[in-house]
């Protein structure tokens, strides 16, 4: 029984002590050369003695670790932590290292190795879970210094990622199954990925000939398609400053799985040609659909 409270004590301990963003941090003070630095190497691990409890309580919430990481793939808002925590504890017991590739995850359990993917720029990385984190709003996972520095977002200071679990016996960097992306947008349909199909004079025609025959007809120009509703809400906003006429930037209803992001009606097919220019000058995918309003 003592040694049972004892390892209870120890778990608690090392989850307070995990990374917590509300807290200072920052950079080291000295560069680092990140492209010296290569990403985690899955491997077989059994998992860790400390930070795997069913369940666990932090700042009066309650949180459930997963039995597996098999399928785990999930979107959302990620973060970084640095100097602040280096070399303290992790919540498997290890220390923290800001050089190192890993990161904290709320319940993924440790060790897992994950890809996260910077939905913003199309950087990846591959890092190893071996802490609790991050406990702030609606953040899904937290990265090394270096790791965040690697996928660009050091700036922003976080940025919306794509995080999918590695199985080791079945990794092979050579072969590994990569999401398509395209700048920020990118099309996750039932967790097939693909471009989205750029929009074509021959879309553009056809609208303008059957607008011409139904004055009811308008042009919608569809920029994203997106599992997660957190990053289809920013991908709205990004666009409506993007657009410089007074078109409405719309997230349609949840469908199928999917929240679409479109502009539109627009009836000028003029207007739509030069949106559609502004977009793939920034790099952004579009494809243009007719509807009647």
């Amino acid at each position: 029984m003592r040694k049972i409270r004892y390892i209870v004590l120890i778990t608690i301990l090392l989850l307070l002590n995990a990374c917590s963003t509300t807290r200072r941090d920052g950079p080291p003070p000295y560069p680092v050369d990140v492209s010296k630095i290569s990403d985690a190497v899955p491997k077989v691990e059994p998992r860790s003695k400390y930070g795997n409890l069913a369940s666990y309580r932090v700042f009066g919430k309650k949180y459930y670790v997963m039995p597996s990481s098999k399928n785990y793939e999930e979107q959302g808002v990620a973060s970084w932590y640095g100097t602040k925590f280096h070399a303290q504890r992790t919540s498997n017991g290890e220390r923290y290292n800001m050089l190192a590739m890993t990161a904290a995850h709320k319940s993924l359990p440790l060790p897992t190795y994950v890809q996260v993917t910077n939905l913003r720029n199309g950087k990846k990385v591959i890092v190893r879970v071996n802490d609790r984190g991050p406990f702030e709003s609606n953040r899904l996972i937290d990265l090394s210094y270096v790791a965040a520095k690697k996928l660009g977002m050091l700036g922003h200071g976080t940025t919306y990622v794509d995080v999918k679990a590695i199985d080791p016996t079945r990794y092979d960097k050579n072969t590994y199954d990569k999401p398509t992306v395209t700048n920020d947008f990118y099309l996750a349909s039932d967790g097939v990925r693909a471009k989205l199909p750029a929009a074509t004079p021959d879309t553009a025609h056809y609208a303008k000939n059957t607008a011409h025959h139904n004055p009811r007809s308008a042009v919608y120009l569809q920029v994203g398609a997106f599992k997660n509703k957190v990053f289809a809400e920013h991908m709205k906003t990004r666009v409506g400053r993007m657009v410089s006429s007074p078109i409405k930037v719309t997230q349609l209803a949840h469908h199928g799985k999917l929240y679409h992001v479109q502009i539109g009606p627009i009836k000028d097919v003029a207007t739509a040609k030069h949106i559609t220019k502004q977009l793939k000058a920034a790099g952004l995918a579009t494809h243009q659909t007719l509807q009647e309003v």
